[in-house]
């Protein structure tokens, strides 16, 4: 009986060290933070804005080049025909769907763009996680940035630690 309580003893002993080392191989990244402050993800800001001006200004001419074809159009409607009106008011109806598709293009081109460049840049932050967390002892790190749900943080904060495995 005495032998069973002394295993009892080594038993739970062991399983409550067990479990506080465990305790502490969880760490905690706010990964939106990290992919926001990488020097690709600031390069990508400034490529998408510059994409999203030319795409702009392209619209803008279009709208201009449309709205002066409108008022000539306007403006000679009394001296026209019925037939040329009608055909007038046809290729206004056709410029103005050449100016919505462009609009739509551009929106679904810089989706696009933006999706294929970030696409890289969170592959070699989830390395770089990957890579901390295997050289810290880290079993599970938790993202602190998904709605900020984390609310007890007493993990390991590995983010300091990524960034300079990251070279920022």
């Amino acid at each position: 009986m005495k032998n069973f309580k002394t295993l009892l003893l080594i038993a739970v002993f062991t399983l409550g060290l067990g479990t506080i080392a465990n305790a502490q191989k969880v760490g905690h990244i706010d990964f939106e933070k990290l992919v926001a402050e990488m020097p690709e993800t600031k390069t990508l800001k400034l490529d998408m804005e510059k994409l999203g001006k030319t795409y702009q200004d392209e619209i803008l001419g279009m709208e201009k080049e449309l709205e002066s074809t409108r008022k000539k159009y306007i403006a000679e409607s009394n001296t026209q025909t019925q037939g040329t009106n009608d055909k007038r008011a046809q290729e206004l109806q056709a410029q103005n769907a050449k100016v919505e598709q462009a609009r739509r293009f551009a929106y679904q081109d810089m989706q696009k763009k933006q999706n294929d460049g970030l696409q890289p840049i969170i592959e070699k932050a989830q390395k770089a996680i990957d890579e901390v967390a295997a050289a810290k002892g880290v079993l599970y790190v938790l993202d602190a940035s998904v709605g900020k749900g984390l609310l007890v943080k007493k993990g390991q904060d590995i983010f300091n630690a990524v960034k300079a495995k990251l070279g920022f």
